[in-house]
């Protein structure tokens, strides 16, 4: 009500501050949930797991998605997007500190309960900060401003995998005991529990936009709220759900994978193999900023497309050669990947108007595809590779001919998950409109 007559909405406020101050948000969700990723192969060697329920550390992040993507919509309607991050970096120290009695106790579901925490914050920090960030100017640029500040996202996305591959993965020997490699995982997020604490006093302390509904900048028009339609009502904001589903799915598998996959490839040492997970992660880099400053030109759903196919064609490569082709072809995907999140959420959440916060939270809930799509990829590749070893009289190791070939054919997944995302960029997007009286 009275938030349609504050002064700040019709004059032309400068954003560079709470713009600046939110790409650095989405740095450390990037950098955390990168950073989550590399931990399947560490936890697949302390706890003895196969690619299948070492994947469940992916699963724990994302299935956090599922539950407290609608809820923190909802948080945001109540208490605005400033102290919805604040309270989501409060979480996300909680769950950070976490991992010490989880390492102390060697325990997996407690690790798994403490990544879960973790990410409930990341759900929350995310949810708020993408419309927050397509809301500071005009819708009509809005897709290339999440570009950007999702280009950070990355840049920080990247150095998790070195991080992961010096301070987490590095130096495990024979000697090591199961206790010792799960207490190398207490210092780090030690580290990472101080940071996301002095930064939540940080953002609670800065003065930032005080937006508590999207209406107060983006009233709309012929928007569901003057029309009583409900947020699933929206065939585009439901469909660029399933496409976040499957692009966080395709992401995540990707970059999982990454290590055990170029060692298979004939990668000598893991700290070589996450170099090349982060160029994989330099890649997304590079390609949202360079989108970024394309959209200028090209619609953004067009470079969905053009992006999706690029994404099915390095898949098949890589699923049907060995060696420097079938690594590189992996590690390109990151430029085929680099625009998808920001162009499907901004696409999902086009002509919402008032119920943009609402919208955010459906599409969020997308991501709990990166608790599916890689479960469902280490499981098929577990299966494939050992059906192969069965069939040609081997024997199944990680790393082996097998796991190797396992893995390559499992990539059909990832192929299916570009060709709905390129189908999203060639027609679901398009908003439904509103039925006039």
């Amino acid at each position: 009500m009275a938030t349609q007559s504050k002064p700040a909405v019709s004059s032309a406020p400068n954003y560079t501050i709470p713009f600046i101050t939110v790409t650095v948000l989405f740095g450390i969700f990037g950098f955390l949930t990168s950073l989550n990723n590399q931990l399947v192969n560490k936890l697949k060697e302390i706890f003895n797991l196969p690619h299948g329920p070492a994947m469940l550390a992916t699963a724990a992040w994302f299935f956090a998605y599922l539950v407290f993507s609608v809820p923190s919509g909802k948080l945001i309607e109540k208490v605005g997007y400033k102290r919805t991050m604040v309270i989501s970096l409060f979480i996300m120290v909680v769950g950070a500190l976490l991992f010490v009695p989880a390492a102390n106790q060697v325990s997996f579901p407690l690790t798994l309960t403490a990544i879960f925490v973790l990410a409930s914050g990341v759900c929350a920090l995310q949810t708020s900060a993408n419309p927050y960030v397509a809301i500071l100017g005009p819708e009509s640029g809005a897709a290339a401003r999440l570009n950007l500040a999702q280009a950070f996202n990355s840049g920080a996305s990247a150095v998790a995998p070195w991080v992961a591959a010096t301070f987490i993965l590095a130096d495990t020997t024979k000697a090591s005991t199961a206790a010792s490699e799960a207490h190398m995982l207490q210092g780090p997020y030690v580290l990472i529990a101080a940071a996301l604490l002095l930064l939540g006093f940080a953002v609670m302390f800065m003065k930032l936009p005080a937006i508590t509904r999207s209406e107060s900048y983006r009233p709309g028009t012929d928007s569901a709220a003057n029309t009583g339609r409900g947020i699933w009502s929206y065939s585009h904001t439901v469909l660029g759900m399933v496409g976040i589903f499957f692009y966080v799915g395709v992401e995540i598998a990707l970059a999982s994978i990454g290590i055990q996959y170029f060692q298979a490839q004939g990668i000598g040492s893991v700290e070589t193999a996450g170099l090349l997970v982060l160029l994989y992660y330099i890649g997304i880099m590079i390609g949202r900023f360079v989108g970024s400053f394309l959209m200028t030109w090209i619609k953004a759903e067009k470079m969905l497309v053009y992006l999706g196919l690029l994404g099915v064609a390095l898949m098949l490569a890589s699923m049907f050669t060995h060696g420097p082709v079938a690594i590189w072809s992996l590690v390109l995907c990151g430029l085929a990947n680099s625009i998808m999140y920001p162009t499907i959420f901004t696409l999902g959440i086009a002509e919402l108007g008032p119920m943009t916060s609402k919208g955010s939270g459906v599409i969020t809930i997308g991501n709990v595809g990166g608790a599916v799509i890689p479960f469902l990829f280490g499981a098929l590749a577990d299966a494939i590779g050992k059906h192969y070893a069965i069939a040609h009289n081997l024997q199944y190791v990680s790393g082996g001919l097998a796991d190797r070939i396992g893995i390559q054919y499992a990539f059909v997944l990832p192929i299916i998950c570009y060709i709905f995302i390129t189908y999203y960029g060639f027609s679901g997007y398009k908003p439904t409109r509103a039925v006039k009286a």
